[in-house]
């Protein structure tokens, strides 16, 4: 849900439905000021109603997560999560009545951290459950990169709202599998830990070059940002191939866990 939400809000901002709803937050400029008046005011409205039930949820998360006990790691996450909500809300509002890029670019960032502390929590449950699955994020990481790399912003495609939605969908799904990669191959110990180590000095790096991609990608305009960003994009990719050869070389199955990593 966060993830969809992010995106929603990329699609939002680019199709300029981001000073609809009469420029006021959190009331729109339909019946009684809670509903849309037109289809660019559904657009504002719609993301804000995904976003609240989306703080509810991560929200009732962190509570079940430490009334059922789960790991403090998880718990810690989802914490972080929870914490920096508020800081997300009131940006969120400060994009509609200020809409500067300064703004819009701290709501991005604060979104991206809600968002790898709810996949950080989400991997490491899985490693409690024994199923670090860290081979196929791998593989899914290396499926996203080619997309990313002919969906960079403003060189190869017009980077229009429906582009822009679809690159965001790919660059965080890759981030995703790339963080929980680094964090599962991080918990690797004894004979396993030369394998998993190598391939965590690839996918960690790949992860930070992504997460700067997705967040610098909202504002490359300029041919210098084109070329760098370009570049970045290469660079992950080269990081995520090498990474990809060192799972098709095997990888040793984590001790009492239920994985395909050996594959």
């Amino acid at each position: 849900m966060t993830g969809i939400l992010m995106v929603l809000g990329v699609y939002t901002a680019a199709s300029g439905a981001g000073l609809t709803c009469a420029g006021r937050w959190p009331f729109c400029d339909g019946f009684l000021g809670l509903f849309p008046a037109n289809w660019g005011s559904f657009i504002e409205w719609f993301h804000r109603l995904v976003a609240m039930l989306t703080g509810f949820v991560i929200l009732g998360t962190t509570v079940k997560a430490w009334r059922e006990g789960v790991a403090a790691r998880v718990r810690y996450a989802l914490v972080v999560a929870t914490v920096i909500l508020p800081f997300q809300i009131v940006l969120g509002a400060l994009t509609v009545t200020e809409y500067e890029w300064v703004i819009l670019t701290a709501h991005y960032v604060v979104a991206t951290s809600i968002f790898t502390a709810v996949v950080a929590a989400a991997a490491w449950g899985l490693a409690d459950r024994g199923i670090g699955r860290t081979a196929d994020a791998v593989r899914l990481a290396l499926l996203g990169m080619p997309i990313m790399l002919v969906l960079t912003p403003h060189s190869f495609v017009a980077f229009g709202p429906t582009t822009q939605a679809t690159y965001y969908v790919v660059g965080l799904a890759t981030y995703a599998a790339l963080i929980c990669a680094t964090l599962w191959a991080s918990a690797a110990h004894g004979a396993q830990k030369d394998a998993y180590g190598k391939l965590r000095l690839l996918v960690a790096p790949a992860s930070v070059i992504v997460v700067a991609l997705l967040i610098v990608g909202r504002q490359v305009y300029g041919p210098t940002l084109q070329l760098a960003h370009l570049g970045g994009t290469a660079v992950a990719l080269v990081l995520v191939v090498a990474a990809f050869s060192v799972v098709r070389g095997g990888l040793p199955a984590p001790r009492g866990a239920v994985t395909n990593d050996a594959d």
